[in-house]
């Protein structure tokens, strides 16, 4: 990653997720629209999915966006690797599955989105695999997933800060994903395993995933600003 401190807004942009967690497309798009400015990816969570299909992802393209389809797949090998298959196709920039779903499955997963995007002639999707939820302060089986990830194949993982640096040791180059992310003073929410923007960029993390911070504030404009700010000059 280029040193932050003189990197452009738009380098900013591209290392913030914005969590688009509603479950309306009309209200997706209106607050896509008013954190353009600060966020270069859009998250599409189960809520907004089971809203909107499909259309979600399109029209965040179409606002030029990159979509984060964070749909932690977990299931048998086959109906993985098509569905991972399937939104490959549609040129999704991240796709999640879980790590606790083994070997297998997450073969099929990169299978799946090896030839989805090959299908298609679109570039090929980031496939990133869950190890512990933030929301969990267990993470004894944090190691094993990591492992188990990058042996299979996957791009990176979705970990929270406090994992980064034992991803950056154990698999150089994998794209570290990290929810939980607030500003300083913000709620917890139901999250465990949190820290603030500063934290998790000098930790290393690659993509924040920011939502609640932002998107629940009196002023979502001055808070995402207000993170931007906080991580210019890391």
């Amino acid at each position: 990653m280029a040193e932050l401190s003189t990197a452009p807004v738009e380098a900013l942009r591209g290392r913030l997720a914005l969590s688009l967690d509603v479950d309306d497309l009309d209200a997706a798009v209106a607050l896509a629209k008013r954190l353009q400015p600060w966020f270069g990816v859009a998250k599409v969570g189960m809520e907004l999915h089971a809203a909107a299909g499909p259309a979600a992802i399109d029209v965040l393209h179409e606002l030029g966006y990159a979509v984060f389809l964070d749909l932690k797949l977990h299931d048998i090998p086959t109906t993985v690797g098509r569905a991972c298959r399937v939104h490959a196709r549609r040129g999704v920039e991240y796709l999640n599955v879980h790590a606790a779903g083994g070997r297998a499955m997450l073969e099929a997963a990169v299978a799946g989105a090896r030839d989805g995007a090959a299908d298609s002639g679109v570039a090929p999707l980031r496939l990133l695999a869950v190890t512990v939820l933030t929301s969990d302060s267990d993470t004894g089986a944090f190691e094993g997933r990591l492992a188990l990830a990058a042996e299979t194949g996957c791009d990176g993982v979705v970990c929270s800060a406090h994992e980064v640096e034992r991803v950056r040791r154990a698999a150089p180059g994998f794209i570290t994903v990290v929810p939980g992310v607030r500003l300083a003073g913000s709620d917890l929410n139901d999250q465990a395993r949190v820290a603030t923007p500063a934290e998790a960029i000098a930790w290393g993390a690659d993509i924040l995933v920011i939502g609640r911070t932002v998107t629940h504030a009196t002023n979502p404009e001055a808070a995402a600003g207000m993170v931007h700010e906080t991580i210019a000059g890391i």
